[in-house]
């Protein structure tokens, strides 16, 4: 039986417990808390603005006419006069009577000045800034249902643990009961043999008596007691190890789930709790930057004396920054976002073992648990690496619709003397035009698409931490020094070539991928960028990676998204980009260039210092993606949507440069590649090897009537390795 201060001490730990996770729920919702006042400071102060600019608008509608007035006053009352009558005969008058209308005439257009500022003030800045709010409140909404999300998966984790350690404590209380009671059967069985050993030497010493066979009879009652404390003890002995391997499992298990906790815990504080700010600010900074950019231009066209004035406010909307006013944010609550201590062991009563125990009966079982996660974690990085980089593309593509430079508003000083309206004037504007209404639901439709993304990656990220954080325990508890790499281009390189008869040399996850979206896919709606299942990706790659071709024949009972998702996966899993690091400054050169055919040309020349199956390979693959592009009325996929899904995938941008601003660049190239693979792509006659012909059927995709082209290994090999110039005995094009 469990003592009462080992009972005392167990209740303690499990106080101990649920105080540090109620603390953590607390502080969890304190966060949601402050996401709400941030929410409802936001809208606040976006009201305020609005409220402030209507008013400013009556203000200078109101000076404005009086202006009207005033030099209307004084133009009547000179009509009559000498001068008037001097003026429009000859225009020529006094200096003084010339100031005097020229400052008249400056009244008058001060007059306009004000009529167009209060204008834009009405129809261009208060609309924006009513735009901010309704994004700010649907943005912070979706927000706060991933944070909640995030929140729930933290507390089950937390709930993992408390039950796991309850299993320990519970396991390792029957290790020590069942010790104690075979510790108290061989009292019992040493005690036994010693009064059995000394009645033995009692009737020793003493001479032979009528009752000897009673004492035979005694003797053999004490013999068959001794054999029943021997099965009892062997009994005892039995549970004691049962319960001792069972209690050593779930401290194994105990401290397995105690790291997960707590890594998915500093993830949580340290990642997730960033990047969830980040999407709560997600184009805010830059729309109230526009908003704010829209007041400075009018202000600064309509009065110059105000310069000093507005350079404080000019270099107020250039602090905006989102990465600050995060950072402050955080730094405001700091005991809200703050990391919590990490989860220690927590020892049952007699227990000094605080890390995993690997000796056997269990160091088999966790040495198969640990290439099981293995396996599984090489899968899901490479599965969330995808995902990420789809989701920075459509994070850039966001960045590139809120950043958007239309707030100059200088257009709208222009003085003429044109009787023109203010409204035909600003006929032109930011907010006039018929395309903001397509442009906003573009916006909103890329951010659904991104939250999407967003939740996908938070999950695949969390689920990697959790195994990741095991794998690491496990591999330092089995002394492994090497994790076991996995590579999807190995397997390419091993069966994902296909040869008919010699005529062409195309990789058979490519030529199969490219034939069945041939075949079935043109006009499939959201093709490469809408994602399949993940299950149907894994099984088709698992496929060809055996040497089969899952996609053969005429049938189509197959995910075209699946598909699609195999074909990027190839891509992303060579051991180097279809497009090496080497030329990539060479391409980025090439973006700048605004006229079409030599942008062409120079890309032309960069992409032919490539070993010839690379050439190959890119021709073949550009021109099934510039047919696909023909099809975007009905796919929605027209060349740049291409661009952004496979851009990141066929071409790296090299650490040391920016990420997203590269990113747009190499996206742009990819464009520019898709629209004009013909002319940047050799023809057969000046390169020998298969090329993509839309007019032949599907079995003639990769036919090539003119020679022999290399040979297949040297395809696969080439595009998942460097290239070098010419210097290095390459085999390049001339």
């Amino acid at each position: 039986m469990t003592s009462p201060a080992k009972f005392k001490k167990d209740k303690e730990i499990i106080t101990e417990y649920e105080t540090q996770v109620k603390e953590i729920r607390a502080q969890l919702l304190e966060q949601l808390k402050c996401l709400d006042q941030q929410s409802e400071s936001r809208v606040q102060l976006l009201q305020d603005l609005q409220d402030f600019f209507r008013k400013k608008s009556e203000i200078e509608m109101d000076y404005s006419r009086n202006l009207e007035k005033l030099a209307e006053r004084f133009v009547t009352k000179t009509r009559s006069t000498k001068e008037h009558l001097q003026f429009k005969k000859d225009q020529n008058i006094l200096s003084p009577v010339n100031c005097w209308y020229l400052l008249l005439n400056q009244v008058r257009r001060e007059s306009k000045d004000h009529t167009t500022l209060s204008d834009i003030y009405l129809t261009n800045i208060i609309p924006r800034f009513s735009q901010i709010s309704d994004d700010s409140v649907r943005l912070f909404k979706k927000s706060k249902e991933v944070g909640v999300q995030l929140h729930e998966d933290l507390m089950k984790v937390l709930n993992e643990l408390y039950t796991v350690m309850k299993t320990y404590h519970m396991d390792n209380a029957d290790s020590i009961s069942a010790e104690g009671k075979l510790k108290e059967a061989e009292k019992q069985e040493e005690k036994h043999i010693g009064r059995c050993v000394k009645q033995e030497d009692r009737h020793i010493g003493r001479s032979p008596d009528p009752g000897a066979n009673i004492r035979f009879e005694e003797k053999h009652q004490r013999r068959s007691s001794v054999r029943k404390i021997e099965k009892m003890k062997e009994k005892r002995q039995a549970k004691y190890t049962e319960n001792k391997l069972k209690a050593i499992k779930a401290r194994n298990e105990y401290i397995l789930v105690m790291e997960a906790t707590n890594s998915s815990v500093f993830k949580y504080y340290i990642h997730d709790l960033s990047d969830l700010l980040d999407c709560c600010d997600l184009g805010y900074h830059a729309s109230v930057n526009r908003a704010m950019r829209t007041f400075l231009s009018a202000e600064i066209n309509v009065e110059q004396s105000k310069h000093e004035g507005l350079e404080i406010i000019e270099n107020a909307i250039d602090s905006l920054d989102a990465t600050n006013d995060k950072q402050r944010l955080m730094e405001l609550y700091h005991t809200v976002f703050c990391l919590p201590p990490k989860f220690d062991f927590q020892p049952h009563m007699g227990d000094g073992v605080s890390h995993l125990c690997a000796q056997q009966p269990v160091h088999g079982e966790l040495v198969l648990r640990c290439q099981k996660l293995q396996s599984r974690l090489a899968t899901l990085k490479i599965e969330n690496e995808e995902v990420k980089k789809t989701m920075e593309a459509t994070l850039q593509t966001i960045q590139d619709i809120v950043t958007i430079e239309d707030f100059d508003v200088a257009d709208c000083f222009q003085y003429t003397n044109s009787t023109e309206s203010v409204k035909s004037t600003l006929s032109e504007t930011f907010m006039s035009k018929p395309s903001i209404a397509k442009r906003r639901a573009n916006q909103q439709e890329t951010e659904q698409f991104l939250f999407t993304k967003l939740k996908e990656y938070f999950e695949g990220r969390n689920l990697i931490t959790k195994l990741q954080a095991k794998l690491d325990l496990l591999q330092r508890t089995l002394g492994e020094s090497q994790r076991a790499g996995y590579s999807i281009a190995s397997g390419h390189q091993n069966s994902s070539v296909k040869k008919q008869g010699g005529s062409h040399v195309i990789p058979l996850v490519v030529e199969s991928c490219i034939r069945f979206i041939s075949r079935h896919g043109l006009e499939h709606e959201g093709i490469f960028r809408v994602s399949g299942s993940q299950i149907e990706v894994i099984d088709i790659k698992k496929a060809f990676e055996r040497g089969e071709d899952p996609l053969a024949g005429d049938q189509n009972d197959h995910d075209m998204d699946s598909i699609a998702g195999v074909l990027k996966l190839y891509f992303r899993g060579l051991n180097s980009p279809l497009f090496p690091k080497e030329i990539f400054h060479d391409l980025m050169s090439c973006v700048t260039i605004e006229n079409v055919d030599e942008k062409a040309l120079q890309i032309r020349k960069v992409l032919v210092t490539l070993p010839k199956p690379t050439i190959i390979l890119m021709r073949y693959l550009f021109g099934f993606l510039s047919h696909l592009s023909q099809f975007s009325e009905e796919n929605m996929m027209d060349p740049y949507n291409l661009a952004t899904c496979f851009g990141p995938t066929l071409m790296s941008v090299p650490e040391g440069h920016d990420q997203v601003s590269c990113q747009s660049h190499v996206n742009e190239l990819m464009k520019s590649i898709i629209l004009h693979h013909d002319a940047i792509f050799p023809g057969q006659k000046e390169l020998d090897g298969p090329v993509y012909n839309k007019g032949l059927t599907a079995e003639d995709y990769c036919e090539s009537p003119h020679g022999d082209p290399a040979s297949a290994e040297d395809v696969v090999q080439d595009v998942g390795t460097e290239t070098h110039t010419s210097e290095d005995g390459r085999e390049h094009l001339r």
